[in-house]
């Protein structure tokens, strides 16, 4: 789904409608934030490929639903210490405009790739884990709905596994 694509969020306010209406919750998938507005216009035009949504589009998605996950993988980074800024980066452009009563979830790379659009030795749970918190810990820490999710768990090896409980779901030393 393209940024901007007015037909989405009358599709979500619609479907919100029916989901409320049963006390089901609405969640979505979503693409990252342009990182530097305007970037996926560019992309668009020359790729024909809309990466990124920006951040005011994240919000009106976000205002839509009851949980929305961000997907912080698939970034093109090649090194761990950039993709790491890279998603600290990201969940501090989703804290911004993420309504506190929705929950927000970062996206982990529980999955091995390396090709252009994913080096696994950068993109692993345990860098972006790190991330998260350095934004968390910058940003909103006392965040109530907040969270992380692997993908795709499946995928997830049992060293994935260990390191979420360890660095996410252990108390703060």
């Amino acid at each position: 789904m393209r940024s901007g694509t007015s037909g989405y969020l009358t599709l979500l306010d619609q479907v919100r409608a029916v989901t409320a209406s049963r006390g089901a919750p609405l969640s979505v998938s979503a693409p990252q934030i342009d990182p530097l507005p305007g970037l996926h216009s560019v992309r668009i035009t020359v790729f024909d490929h809309g990466k990124w949504w920006s951040q005011g589009y994240f919000a009106d998605v976000a205002r839509r639903v009851d949980q929305i996950a961000l997907m912080s993988y698939d970034t093109s980074m090649p090194w761990g210490s950039l993709y790491g800024g890279y998603v600290a980066q990201q969940t501090a452009l989703a804290l911004e405009v993420t309504p506190a009563s929705v929950d927000l979830l970062m996206g982990l790379p529980a999955f091995w790739a390396d090709d252009p659009g994913h080096h696994g030795a950068a993109e692993t749970v345990a860098n972006a884990v790190r991330a998260i918190r350095l934004a968390l810990s910058r940003n909103d820490s006392r965040r109530p709905a907040f969270g992380v999710a692997l993908y795709v768990d499946f995928a997830a090896t049992p060293e994935d596994w260990a390191i979420y409980r360890r660095e996410w779901c252990a108390p703060l030393r």
